[in-house]
């Protein structure tokens, strides 16, 4: 097979869950590692091989699997925890997963030393921004919208678009989906505040939320703050997010 026929493997960070014990099993389960099926599918049909990577903090693990894979993309799910940015404000411990923090940030900082691909999406994106230094806004709806603006619906939306997000021109995610603005779903209350080194902001929501950030010296770095994995299907510019990811991970 030639490389540039060959499906590239990408590694997806897992989601973590615990099982609570039900009458139907009544033992304490250990924790589900996963993640919701229209993620592969979309790496699938850009054309690339998704695989489940282990959560472990095991760097000698981590590392093997950055080597071995192509590229990497990070799911949403629970707050980064605020303590990872030096926050010393109290934070509600049920809306963390410290589980993910231990895997997920060395784990970047191993993909980007390697240069390799990397595609976050939500809380993936908000990561990507701590492990660069940056810090985040833990409530959305607290934020001053633009002049003239209300903010718009930012939780609770995955399969239809509900807002539109105006693209920086000159960056990555202008070349992909080639147009000043395009519309995305949205499900989070949690966003990128000041940015980490080296990440501009290369997508803003009309109300003045920020939506998509990118590491311009990376080979491929691009982190949406919306979630591409449901509306791919549907919204083009979705599509195109992937695929280009996938041609990168091809590529490197």
């Amino acid at each position: 097979m030639s490389v540039s026929s060959r499906r590239p493997l990408i590694g997806i960070a897992p989601r973590w869950e615990r099982k609570v014990p039900s009458a139907q099993v009544p033992d304490q389960l250990a924790p589900t590692e996963g993640m919701a099926s229209c993620f592969p599918d979309a790496i699938i049909d850009a054309g690339g091989t998704p695989i489940l990577l282990p959560l472990t903090d095991d760097a000698d693990a981590i590392n093997q699997l950055v080597e071995l894979c192509d590229g990497f993309a990070l799911q949403g799910g629970p707050d980064v925890d605020p303590a990872r940015f030096g926050s010393t404000e109290p934070y509600d411990p049920a809306l963390l997963c410290p589980e993910r923090d231990a895997f997920e940030l060395p784990l970047v900082q191993m993909i980007l030393a390697a240069d390799k691909p990397l595609f976050t999406t939500c809380r993936g994106t908000q990561l990507l921004n701590v492990t660069l230094g940056g810090t985040l806004c833990m409530d959305v709806p607290s934020l001053k919208p633009r002049e003239g603006m209300q903010l718009w619906r930012h939780a609770k939306v995955l399969t239809d678009p509900v807002h539109p997000v105006e693209v920086k021109p000159d960056t990555l995610l202008a070349h992909i989906v080639g147009k000043p603005e395009i519309q995305v779903n949205s499900a989070h209350h949690c966003c990128a505040g000041k940015l980490g080194e080296g990440l501009i902001l290369s997508g803003e929501a009309t109300d003045g939320v920020p939506e998509c950030i990118e590491l311009p010296e990376a080979r491929f770095v691009l982190g949406v703050q919306w979630h591409p994995e449901y509306t791919w299907p549907t919204l083009a510019s979705d599509r195109a997010l992937w695929h280009a990811f996938v041609d990168a991970a091809r590529k490197s």
